[in-house]
């Protein structure tokens, strides 16, 4: 059919000849079947002739559909070309319109099509896990938490970036101090020592910081001094939520006199590691020289790298070392520990920054 109106009539056709066939059985076809009947929708019997529309708009005789048994296509009738947009669109009508068969082929066949539809639809979602899985070279930005990471990618990709940033992948499960201490290292003394001091308020309203206890490792994250001071002043803020420091600990604590001796000695041609490291050699009215001063709250690429310009302790070890410190009361030799070992973290390339600079400075 051309013109809407050759459309109407040849409808008309088709719907009479379903209706003629629904009468004739009330048994649902198989599936075999079912499909025979969409191929070739006009077939009704081996030698019943089925109405056609003529280019006129008349109906007329088709040909015998016997040839359709032995598999022949050249003798289909005009409208039983299941290609056509628009006979397809007549069997969606015929199927929401009509209980009968037509109505139950389509559900029969939407069921299949439906299945068919699932197993592409899981295809295409593993297909595209696949393609997802982050590889090492697209996991760039190491200034960002591997956490975030974790959470926004994925684990496989947190892994990378902390892979990246020279942190081993199981490190969430170990202990602070497994991270911070080399275990079976040297005790003693080394060329740098990284110090830490907790403080106690004094004055009217405790804001002035005096020195509590003084702790100090090695390279190693060893511990080789750990001392509470007696305080020269009225204490009138233990500051112990922070501190840690409690009125017994620093009333049997050593002379601050002593105390400044002895951390004097030790530091006295190493390199000083710690952080805000000026705080601590305040209270103890200590002075050190700067070459041979490595604060970790000062480096320029660990502030970048947590884009931060002044960055805390807590904040570089859960980004930069993937451990919790100062969770609840600080504590001076794990504060220590913490700066010394993101100091071994960058050691290198540390010193070497340091040693371009003093030869800079030479030079001019």
């Amino acid at each position: 059919p051309r013109s809407p109106q050759e459309f109407s009539s040849n409808w008309k056709a088709l719907q009479e000849l379903l209706k003629q066939k629904a009468n004739y059985s009330n048994e649902s076809l198989p599936t075999c079947q079912t499909y025979t009947k969409k191929k070739h929708p006009l077939k009704v019997g081996n030698n019943q002739e089925v109405p056609a529309i003529n280019g006129n708009g008349n109906v007329v005789k088709a040909k015998s559909t016997n040839k359709m048994d032995n598999g022949s296509a050249k003798d289909n009738p005009p409208l039983a070309k299941p290609k056509s947009k628009r006979v397809a669109i007549d069997k969606n009508l015929n199927g929401n319109k009509n209980n009968g068969k037509g109505c139950k082929e389509k559900k029969k066949n939407g069921n299949i099509l439906k299945e068919k539809g699932d197993i592409k639809h899981k295809r295409r979602k593993a297909e595209e896990h696949a393609e997802q899985q982050p590889k090492e070279a697209e996991i760039w930005f190491d200034d960002v938490d591997p956490k975030d990471i974790e959470a926004a990618i994925g684990p496989e990709a947190a892994k990378i970036a902390r892979r990246n940033l020279g942190l081993e992948t199981g490190q969430s499960k170990q202990s602070v101090e497994q991270v911070l201490v080399k275990e079976k290292a040297s005790e003693g003394l080394t060329r740098a020592v990284a110090i830490d001091c907790e403080m106690v308020g004094v004055g009217p309203k405790g804001e002035d910081s005096i020195v509590a206890r003084v702790s100090i490792v090695n390279q190693f994250g060893k511990c080789i001094y750990d001392k509470y001071v007696k305080p020269t002043e009225e204490v009138t803020d233990y500051r112990t939520a922070v501190s840690g420091i409690r009125p017994e600990n620093i009333n049997t604590g050593e002379d601050f006199k002593t105390v400044q001796k002895e951390v004097a000695d030790i530091l006295n041609g190493r390199i000083l590691v710690g952080h805000a490291l000026r705080n601590d050699l305040k209270v103890l009215f200590l002075d050190h020289p700067q070459k041979k001063i490595r604060d970790t709250q000062r480096y320029k690429p660990f502030r970048q790298r947590v884009k931060n310009a002044r960055p805390s302790l807590k904040l570089l070890c859960e980004r930069l070392l993937n451990v919790q410190v100062q969770t609840s009361e600080h504590c001076s030799i794990q504060d220590a520990q913490a700066a010394m070992r993101l100091y071994t973290l960058e050691k290198k390339k540390w010193e070497a920054a340091v040693k371009n600079k003093s030869n800079n400075k030479n030079c001019k």
